[in-house]
């Protein structure tokens, strides 16, 4: 068995491109951070080619400022391939041995296609959910470089849809207050200037709109939209109902 030397992580969120975390929950990621919670991000592919972009160099330095500006700990690219990303047994098995050598208690990631956008997107949740269930499997820790199983305790989605005014759906819906944290947010995905030039400024009001309309759905400033794909529940529901941190 492999001794573990690689620092816990409290949260890892997973995305099929670099930006695709930034754009849909960074203000979560950053206000997690500033509490002292150990946040991590994995990009299953560099998201390259792309129009604008000179190569993996620049895509990877700009992913490298963007988790900078959220404060997370550890951001992690794997070798699989942009554009031709699919559900295999190797993709989770790579997923997979970065859970375990990490160990989060939460896993945030992608949770449904994007019709008329990359078709990674639904890939990469296939290849999350899978992940999640072959963290903690017992006797096979050879497909896993002989890191020790891991049991993640909760999973959440996240939606890159804001084409649409259709929830994204799951047994239950969250939504994370991002009020100030939202400046942090753009100020992340604007590090991907080969993604996002000039002429792509509306975008940055669209982040915007969405966040400030999610968050008054719950009585906050802004906010970002999680759902659960498990029902949950509590053991003090004054806490759950009033106590918000």
């Amino acid at each position: 068995m492999t001794i573990n030397n690689f620092p816990k992580l409290d949260v890892i969120a997973v995305g099929a491109h670099p930006d695709d975390v930034e754009i849909a929950c960074g203000g979560t990621l950053a206000r997690l951070a500033q509490q002292g919670y150990q946040v991590g991000i994995i990009d299953l592919t560099d998201g390259e080619p792309t129009p604008l972009s000179s190569g993996p160099e620049q895509r990877l330095d700009e992913a490298k400022r963007a988790a900078e500006v959220l404060g997370v700990a550890k951001r992690i690219t794997l070798d699989l391939p942009n554009r031709k990303l699919f559900d295999s047994f190797e993709a989770r098995i790579k997923l997979a041995i970065e859970f375990r050598k990490y160990r989060p208690r939460l896993v945030m990631g992608l949770g449904e296609k994007t019709p008329m956008a990359s078709p990674d997107h639904w890939q990469a949740m296939q290849i999350t959910d899978a992940a999640v269930f072959y963290s903690r499997l017992t006797k096979w820790d050879d497909q896993f470089e002989d890191h020790p199983p891991h049991s993640i305790e909760a999973q959440l989605y996240y939606t890159l849809m804001f084409h649409t005014t259709k929830p994204l759906e799951g047994a239950g819906q969250i939504v994370a207050d991002i009020s100030d944290t939202l400046a942090t947010k753009l100020e992340s995905v604007r590090c991907y200037a080969s993604q996002f030039p000039p002429e792509k400024e509306p975008l940055f009001k669209r982040l915007e709109a969405q966040a400030l309309r999610l968050g008054l759905t719950a009585g906050f400033a802004a906010g970002e939209l999680f759902v659960t794909p498990r029902m949950l529940g509590t053991q003090d529901l004054f806490a759950t109902l009033f106590e918000r941190q």
